[in-house]
């Protein structure tokens, strides 16, 4: 995950075109970051930084949010 996952969720029918971006990035003193964006597709997003110390750490939480959107149905 570290390169980054994007996820999209469209549905015409109820004008929903959102988007969720997750990436793992190293931080500058010596943790990770889980840096996660969401909002509708074509307008600026919210963005939530999470730090952690360990980079297995920060990717388990991206793959457990991932799988959560997933379910939710995005793609």
């Amino acid at each position: 995950m570290s390169d980054g996952s994007q996820l999209r969720r469209c549905d015409p029918a109820r004008n929903m075109a959102r988007f969720y971006v997750l990436a793992v990035h190293p931080d500058l003193v010596d943790g990770w970051s889980l840096v996660r964006e969401w909002g509708r597709i074509g307008r600026l997003g919210r963005v939530r930084v999470e730090p952690f110390t360990e980079l297995a750490a920060a990717e388990a939480a991206g793959a457990r949010i991932e799988r959560a959107k997933r379910r939710r149905g995005y793609a």
